[in-house]
């Protein structure tokens, strides 16, 4: 396991479990405990948490869900990939498209260039600089950049959204029960997808194998909203039966 998935892993569990010890998290993880002290130390001076003898606390811009975006970045980069690659292949030339946040919606730009005339739309800074590199037609939603994610939300952003009538729309979330209930810690960006997914004819989640059978803090809907999951595994078929039955078609 990379360092950066170690302290993803760690950061996860806080926010699922504030009381977790050194002891439990070497467990979990099959490390040291001495390594996960270290770890402790290395995400303590990032401002990611607050160590105390045994254990730690999530500081407030990790427990809003608001892990860097590098670390995020790196992580199942291959899995995402081709994740990209295949919601890609939905499109055509000429389309509006909206990206959320998310890495794994940045996976996707590289893909992108294929097409003709297309227009994106996204909340992700990056992903906005992404696109620019490459000379695709880009607008981004402005708002309030949440620190170390570099995704915009707020007031700002969801009007500015709300202007657009877009093709198609391309968001991920952090966990994706097998009931097919989409959930992340963080509301702000939460609450921002749920205004894209108004103003998309097509909506497409993008979920890598680590998402399924897992439960986030907040609550952002149905697969029964969304017209396609895109995934780089099988997709259970619990979750699949669900998909597009509360959908406008």
């Amino acid at each position: 396991m990379l360092i950066e998935e170690r302290h993803r892993r760690i950061l996860e569990a806080l926010q699922e479990n504030p009381q977790i010890t050194v002891k439990q998290l070497s467990e979990m993880l099959c490390f040291s405990e001495p390594t996960i002290r270290r770890d402790f130390t290395e995400l303590h001076k990032k401002g990611l948490i607050t160590k105390y003898y045994g254990g730690a606390i999530l500081n407030k811009r990790a427990a809003d869900g608001e892990i860097p975006f590098a670390m995020r970045e790196n992580e199942k980069s291959s899995g995402k990939s081709l994740i990209g690659k295949r919601a890609a292949g939905l499109l055509r030339d000429g389309a509006v498209i909206m990206l959320d946040g998310s890495t794994s919606a940045y996976h996707l730009v590289p893909y992108l260039t294929d097409y003709k005339d297309i227009i994106v739309i996204t909340s992700g800074a990056k992903t906005a600089v992404a696109l620019a590199e490459r000379d695709i037609t880009t607008f981004c939603t402005g708002g309030k950049m949440i620190v170390h994610s570099f995704s915009y939300v707020g007031q700002e952003a969801e009007d500015f959204v709300r202007k657009i009538n877009a093709d198609v729309l391309f968001f991920s979330c952090h966990g994706l029960s097998m009931d097919g209930v989409m959930s992340d810690p963080s509301v702000r960006e939460s609450n921002l997808r749920r205004v894209m997914m108004e103003q998309c004819t097509k909506k497409y989640l993008l979920c890598d194998g680590s998402k399924f059978g897992k439960t986030c803090f907040y609550n952002m809907g149905s697969v029964g909203e969304v017209d396609g999951i895109i995934s780089d595994v099988e997709i259970p078929e619990s979750i699949l039966a669900k998909v597009g039955k509360n959908g406008e078609k």
